[in-house]
């Protein structure tokens, strides 16, 4: 008996929960409360973050330029394939950096034609002036190694910048940059794996 009437106590208290919410849900409480909670998060970033963003900008942009070279320089199929998902990839990025520093009033960087400079070889992973040289006076097999060897390099690099991301207080928790740094991470070191099983390939003629 005593847990018949605990259990309806327990059904009432249920419904007086339910009625308690639905009203203000519907006279539009619920809505502002998630609206409030959705511009925390929108506004949720940081100059951290902001750096971050505008940092890999340049970077993907130097790969890219780096790719790009692949059609007239690569003598692997394979090479050129890899350089083609990587121009095709991090350009798509490029614009989802520079949509959201604009969406946030922030400087946006010119992507065009790589990064140069003291700010350049401050990021890690980045070629210097000579490297990149060297890569487009390369040609055939002697190319592919050197671009295989390089973009590793390069790679390794930004997942530093992703480590280094997440390693400063109150960054990356924006769900864009969080996303955004999440992806180039899986993405980098997936693509670090595959360059390095090409590099053995090639240096040992496999085929």
């Amino acid at each position: 008996m005593g847990m018949k009437r605990l259990a309806i106590r327990t059904g009432l208290l249920a419904a007086a929960l339910a009625a308690w919410v639905t009203p203000g849900a519907a006279q539009g409480h619920g809505h502002s409360h998630g609206a409030a909670r959705a511009d925390t998060v929108i506004r949720q970033w940081t100059p951290a973050d902001a750096h971050f963003m505008s940092a890999m900008i340049g970077h993907h942009a130097q790969a890219v330029q780096m790719a790009r070279l692949a059609p007239t320089h690569a003598a692997s199929p394979a090479v050129r394939r890899l350089a083609a998902r990587i121009i095709s990839a991090q350009q798509d990025e490029i614009a989802t950096m520079q949509r959201w520093l604009r969406d946030r009033g922030q400087p946006v960087p010119d992507s065009a034609g790589g990064m140069h400079g003291h700010g350049a070889h401050a990021m890690p992973g980045m070629l210097s002036e000579a490297q990149m040289r060297q890569l487009g006076q390369a040609r055939g097999a002697a190319f592919d190694e050197l671009f295989l060897k390089l973009m590793i390099q390069h790679h390794r690099g930004a997942v530093a910048m992703v480590s280094q991301l997440f390693g400063t207080h109150g960054a990356g928790q924006d769900e864009t940059v969080f996303k955004f740094a999440s992806d180039v991470n899986v993405d980098q070191v997936t693509e670090i794996a595959r360059m390095e099983d090409m590099l053995v390939a090639l240096v040992f003629g496999e085929s």
